[in-house]
């Protein structure tokens, strides 16, 4: 069942994304090599609590952490472990937080140190695509609009959209009907309305489509170990024009003029 929300609802969700962006910019402000991930995932939590929210991640479906952090060609759901940053990776940064009830989502894909400039490529491009299926969530679209728009812009470079894993709704849960791929044909797919909260988020392989789960049950990686990039907003439909709930704000002036600023602008988008 799609639960429409209620202008004060969807104040609420944007609340609870104000906290979740400013945790994101404590995150950012410690990516470096020699960090480790549990590290990060520490920063997070005591940030996102001591702001009044509860990690929505942590317990869910008896996942362990605060933040999914995947390094390199983990796509989703990784563990905050022991391993340090290294120079030329780069980490995506998956983090909820439910406060007064509702939650919102959001990920963020940061180099560490230096990249080549390939891998950089597919950051600007996978962000762009975030913000081209924002484009298209308006009421009176359909969800493969989203799913296109997503879709189109990417492979046009070589890249591939993973398939199996795909955006959500939320609200008073993390997860909530519809289900919102990273492809699709425009047109088709359930009917966009008014008060439908969305958490889109692309997932986009450097390399094949093909994804593998480890052994932990929850850690997704690439088939062919390229590289992957996912970005995160949760969105409120509205007519004309999304409304993004979620920020990259506070992450954007703490990274600005740094090798972990990943600029995308209308300009950048071709």
């Amino acid at each position: 069942m799609i639960y429409l929300k209620s202008d004060a609802e969807v104040e609420l969700i944007r609340i609870s994304g104000q906290v979740l962006g400013k945790a994101h910019a404590e995150i950012a402000k410690r990516i470096r090599p020699g960090v480790t991930t549990k590290e990060l995932d520490r920063v997070a939590e005591e940030y996102i609590r001591d702001n009044g929210g509860i990690p929505s991640f942590k317990g869910f479906n008896n996942f362990p952490a605060a933040l999914c952090i995947s390094v390199n060609e983990t796509v989703v759901h990784g563990f905050p472990s022991k391993y340090e940053l290294r120079e030329g990776d780069i980490i995506s940064i998956d983090c909820g937080v439910k406060l007064n009830g509702y939650h919102s989502d959001s990920a963020y894909t940061y180099p560490v140190g230096d990249i080549s400039q390939e891998v950089r490529n597919l950051l600007i491009r996978t962000k762009q695509s975030l913000y081209l299926g924002i484009e298209k969530a308006v009421e009176g679209n359909r969800i493969g609009d989203i799913g296109h728009a997503v879709q189109s812009h990417v492979e046009k470079y070589g890249y591939s959209v993973v398939r199996e894993l795909v955006g959500h709704g939320l609200g008073k849960s993390l997860h909530e009907s519809p289900e919102v791929p990273n492809y699709g044909k425009r047109g088709q797919g359930v009917k966009l309305k008014e008060g439908m909260v969305l958490a889109i988020e692309p997932m986009v392989n450097l390399g094949k489509k093909n994804i593998v789960q480890e052994r932990d049950g929850w850690t997704i990686r690439t088939v062919d170990r390229k590289p992957s990039a996912h970005y995160e907003h949760s969105v409120a439909i509205r007519k004309g024009q999304a409304e993004i709930l979620t920020t990259f704000q506070y992450i954007e002036e703490v990274t600005a003029n740094t090798s972990l600023m990943i600029e995308v602008n209308e300009a950048t988008i071709a």
